[in-house]
């Protein structure tokens, strides 16, 4: 049984797809001229659905290979259509869609990264709950030292089987003695990473970042470190005009100690460092204390060392503007935005650390 010229015409007229369906749905579906001839080869006797069953089954695969001939051919017809009609200018930018920024915290980590590998250093990490002897003995701060109160302390509940309590790490110095403890000298490695206190305000937030510095060498003096924070001060500030001075001060893990000053100017009613209208602290330093490299199975006649550190959060807001060290880690896109850095502008030295 073939298909009547009427039915082929049909199918060869639909003019476009939902035309073509409803003709499908006309022979081919649950009521359908075709699915009919079909339900009737069951109440056919014997003889008749010998003759007639194969008749009716190719007459359905006639009308099905029509249907999918004709639509095959309205599918390419359409897609010509497109492609004669649509058109795309290339030439045109692709409006920018900023998704995401950096942190300013994470852009300035890897700007010192930056710089201190381009003198030498690597980067160390350690854990950021620690035990007392990492955090407090072994740099020169046994129990009862009255210098464990100049830090407010994050105290943990002991494990069991324990009797001295871990503490969140006040500063990334415990780094440094994992390093010496276990990294044969000369060591020079930057320290940088979370860290926590009990203080909050305008400078001061319960977590925030910092980054410690060490040299462990022999013959090290003063005067190496005073060049390498100068070096870093005018390489991060990206100004030949950074002044420092070093000022006595007194930090139980070095021996002498000072504090790093850097000048400033006022230019359009902000502290900008460049100039000496004025000074104002940004990091700690001084010699490593002959106990502390003891404490670490090093000998203090044979090696000497430096080290300092400094907050990455506060060496952001200097360079960068920021005024309130809460809105760091207050979440808000808008301050995102405003501060954040793409993330392709990764800092090198030749194209400028804050490029």
């Amino acid at each position: 049984m073939a298909a009547d010229q009427t039915t082929l015409d049909a199918i060869a007229g639909a003019g476009d797809l939902a035309a073509l369906d409803a003709v499908r749905v006309r022979l081919l579906g649950k009521s359908g001229e075709v699915t009919a001839k079909l339900k009737s080869v069951g109440s056919m006797d014997a003889d008749t659905r010998a003759a007639e069953a194969p008749k009716i089954h190719a007459l359905r695969e006639q009308v099905t290979a029509a249907i999918a001939e004709r639509k095959a051919a309205l599918e390419d017809d359409e897609l010509e259509r497109k492609l004669a009609t649509e058109r795309i200018d290339l030439s045109l930018p692709v409006p920018e869609a900023r998704q995401g920024s950096v942190h300013p915290v994470s852009q300035v980590m890897d700007e010192l990264a930056e710089i201190f590998a381009d003198l030498g250093f690597s980067v160390a990490e350690g854990p950021e709950i620690e035990s007392q002897w990492y955090n407090f003995t072994a740099l020169n701060m046994p129990e009862n030292h009255p210098a464990r109160a100049m830090q407010d302390t994050f105290y943990l509940e002991p494990r069991e089987g324990e009797t001295e309590a871990r503490v969140l790490r006040t500063h990334t110095s415990p780094v440094q003695i994992r390093t010496m403890e276990r990294t044969p000298p000369p060591i020079r490695i930057i320290a940088p990473g979370r860290v926590y206190r009990s203080d909050s305000d305008a400078t001061h937030t319960p977590m925030f970042h910092q980054i410690e510095g060490l040299v462990i060498d022999r013959n090290i003096t003063l005067g190496h470190l005073k060049w390498t924070l100068e070096t870093f001060l005018k390489a991060f500030f990206e100004r030949d005009d950074v002044a420092m001075r070093m000022r006595p001060s007194y930090f139980p893990f070095t021996e002498p100690s000072a504090e790093v000053d850097v000048g400033y100017s006022i230019e359009k009613g902000r502290r900008v460092v460049g100039g000496q209208q004025g000074w104002m602290e940004v990091l700690g330093s001084g010699m490593v204390h002959p106990r502390v490299l003891a404490n670490c199975g090093l000998d203090p006649d044979e090696w000497q060392g430096f080290a300092f550190g400094t907050g990455v959060d506060r060496l952001a807001m200097l360079k960068y503007g920021m005024d309130d060290l809460r809105a760091f880690f207050d979440g808000d896109i808008r301050w995102l935005k405003h501060y954040g850095f793409r993330a392709l502008d990764v800092p090198t030295l030749s194209g400028g650390v804050g490029a």
